[in-house]
């Protein structure tokens, strides 16, 4: 690799488009299992809190804490390597997941999945902010989280058609093999940038007389700054971001909205299932396509954010656009649950899919902003911890409990009334991204001079 930090653009999407193609691997691995429940259910008798436990706390227990450890070798190591090892274990235990034979095995391989995934958002978190510069940061993570809504769209499509022609066991085979391929692709062909090189590449000069043209940094004086700073623990990192209003808010907001989103996800194959009598191959097929739709939005709200923002230098409005999204929401998903005709209630679960994934590029990229060079990848596992661990750990699973309550009442309509009481949740994440904006641009402000005085030091070295 040549010594000179500077990649081509060319080089920069290749490598968003590789890591893009891991996380809807990633995906695709998650989702599997929620348009497989209702099969499971019926091979293996289990009951609401077991499915939901499978798709919740199982897994996210593992998956947000470990992210954390994993985060902080990936401020340390090659993200690369980590990346690309991880992978390759998340893809074994899905396919795994296949060989289940009872509730405690099927138990332990969806585990192993949440330790392999674990893995995956930090170090790509980190890759991509030192590839992107600010300017474009929240646009890329935001192109980067298109992997939710196209991995959702294939998993639960392949899901559905599996289930009806292959049976769940053999569908797990199906997503978890091709994973390994893509950790080859990852291993191979990404190139680990220097720290930092994104934000050296935008620093801007203080006196604007002209100076004589500096020489170029090369990645080797970057590598000795490296080797002078090391990177702080989760307990530093975690101190500095909740010292800052904005960031507790922006991580309450983002896993209230993930305890409604998750438990959506996981949930809606078995309410379609169970309520309007679909197969799992229609399902299948509705659902992913609901999901790709999603993906609209998970670009939309990256992309306004960065637009809207760099036209008024108003930065809350990377809390203003989230906020906007899930108020829109709620009614929508009232009225998707609880209407009769099945095709109203997809037509209906269509701009909601849009609206649930604005979130993801202004939450990622204000979090990264709020940080220093070093701090990123666990930066980024600290948001996951919070958004994972009460959205995909409780989601899934308090849905599943408050479903097993009603069922001797409501009988199968318990899910869909589980799932209408989630809902006012969305609201209440609103109002905290609402409140994270008032403090937002001081906190930007005091971390990005924060970094200019930490660039100039390393560049210095």
């Amino acid at each position: 690799m040549s010594n000179n930090t500077h990649f081509s653009n060319g080089y920069r999407y290749y490598a968003l488009t590789v890591l893009v193609i891991g996380y809807v691997v990633n995906f695709v691995d998650r989702q599997i299992l929620a348009v497989l429940l209702e099969p499971i259910r019926k091979d293996l008798f289990f009951n609401d809190f077991q499915l939901g436990l499978l798709g919740g706390l199982a897994f996210a227990v593992f998956y947000a804490t470990l992210g954390i450890p994993i985060a902080m070798l990936a401020d340390r190591k090659s993200r690369v390597k980590i990346l690309a090892a991880a992978m390759a274990v998340w893809s074994i235990m899905t396919a795994l997941c296949g060989m289940a034979s009872n509730f405690f095995w099927l138990l332990l391989a969806r585990i192993g999945v949440g330790v392999g995934e674990a893995g995956a958002s930090p170090p790509s978190h980190s890759l991509i902010s030192d590839y992107f510069p600010v300017s474009t940061r929240a646009t890329a993570l935001s192109i980067y989280s298109l992997g939710i809504p196209i991995g959702s769209w294939i998993g639960t499509t392949v899901g559905g058609w599996g289930a009806d022609n292959l049976g769940w066991r053999m569908t797990f085979f199906l997503v978890g093999i091709p994973g390994l391929l893509v950790a080859a692709l990852v291993l191979l062909t990404l190139r680990e940038p220097p720290r930092g090189m994104s934000d050296l590449e935008e620093q801007p000069k203080a006196d604007p007389t002209p100076e004589p043209e500096p020489e170029p940094v090369e990645e080797t004086q970057i590598e000795a700054a490296d080797a002078h700073s090391d990177a702080p623990n989760w307990q530093e990192v975690f101190a500095y971001l909740w010292a800052k209003r904005s960031f507790r808010h922006l991580s309450i907001a983002a896993g209230l909205h993930a305890f409604v989103s998750y438990g959506a996800t996981n949930w809606n194959p078995s309410f379609l299932n169970r309520i309007h009598d679909m197969s799992y191959t229609e399902t299948g097929y509705w659902l992913g396509l609901v999901y790709f739709i999603g993906a609209i939005g998970t670009f939309l709200g990256g992309f306004l954010g960065d637009q809207i923002s760099d036209r008024t230098g108003e930065k809350r409005w990377y809390f203003w656009i989230p906020a906007a999204s899930l108020i829109a929401m709620v009614p929508l998903q009232l009225w998707a649950y609880l209407d009769s005709d099945a095709m109203t209630a997809i037509a209906v679960l269509f701009p909601i899919s849009i609206l649930s994934g604005m979130y993801l590029g202004p939450s990622f990229a204000m979090t990264q902003g709020l940080v220093t060079l070093r701090m990123r990848a666990v930066a980024a596992a600290i948001l996951l911890f919070v958004l994972n661990l009460i959205g995909m750990g409780l989601g899934p699973t308090l849905v599943g409990v408050l479903s097993d309550v009603l069922m001797p009442a409501t009988g199968e309509d318990s899910i869909r009334y589980a799932l209408c009481a989630s809902v006012a949740l969305n609201a209440w994440s609103a109002v905290h991204f609402l409140i994270g904006a008032s403090t937002l641009k001081q906190d930007l402000a005091d971390s990005e001079e924060l970094n200019r005085r930490l660039t100039a030091q390393r560049g210095a070295a």
